[in-house]
């Protein structure tokens, strides 16, 4: 399995580790990276309304798109939500956060929309979770393409 395009580094090391496992190893390795997802920070906690709900996602899924000012300019910071007892979900959540936050926009865009199969759980996860996937890869970058806010 190979990546189309050439992937950040932090992305790309994720779906090597994904790659390098015998594929009933990979969806341990998802479960995993479900453990390590950030909660909230709290002034998304008491705000659901800043959060977007990813509807193709089998459980409940919300997640904002914040752009931060750095010194090497402006960064985008990813906020997920989802349901413990939704580890799929939340492993790839935590995939995306991992492999993307930090990034700026143009990196992010450049993504190739096949990132989720490259993973190589096609054959683990069912269709429908694999669509969830892809949608939330989806949705942060049609945010970023349609502009987002400044962080708190």
């Amino acid at each position: 399995m190979t990546t189309s395009q050439a992937l950040p580094p932090a992305l790309a090391e994720i779906v090597n580790d994904f790659q390098e496992l015998e594929e009933r190893d990979r969806l341990t390795l998802l479960l995993e990276f479900s453990r390590s997802l950030p909660a909230l920070p709290e002034r998304l906690l008491n705000h659901p309304e800043l959060l977007e709900q990813v509807m193709e996602c089998q459980s409940p899924l919300f997640l904002t798109v914040e752009s931060e000012a750095t010194d090497n300019g402006d960064v985008i910071r990813l906020f997920f939500q989802a349901p413990p007892e939704a580890p799929t979900t939340r492993g790839f959540a935590s995939v995306l956060f991992e492999g993307l936050d930090g990034l700026t926009a143009a990196e992010i865009l450049a993504i190739p929309d096949d990132m989720p199969e490259q993973l190589g759980l096609t054959r683990a996860i069912s269709p429908l979770r694999m669509r969830g996937m892809s949608a939330m890869l989806g949705r942060v970058k049609r945010k970023l393409a349609n502009g987002v806010r400044p962080a708190a």
